[in-house]
């Protein structure tokens, strides 16, 4: 499913326009990524999932094409854990 389908979606079954809904999933996926930069970086919506921020250490990597060693920087990575609710409705 792509945004453009999402929108419509959620616009049919709120019953609001679809610029409407465009702008309600615009600040919900702007509120998600602003509490991800937060230190603890994690937003639970219950029965759907949780978004947290995870930091991935510095490790040593391998260049497929030449096959030297690189060295690969620290960063922080954003996983996500289904809820119940989801996993059942999924499953």
């Amino acid at each position: 499913m792509k945004k453009e389908e999402l929108v419509a979606q959620m616009a049919e079954e709120a019953g609001i326009t679809k610029t409407q809904a465009a702008k309600a999933l615009s600040a919900m996926l702007q509120g998600i990524a602003g509490a991800l930069k937060e230190k603890d970086g994690k937003v639970a919506l219950v029965g759907f999932g949780t978004f947290v921020k995870v930091e991935r250490k510095a490790r040593q990597g391998v260049n497929p094409s030449t096959g030297a060693k690189i060295q690969i920087k620290a960063s922080n990575v954003v996983r996500f854990r289904p809820g119940k609710q989801l996993k059942d409705d999924v499953g």
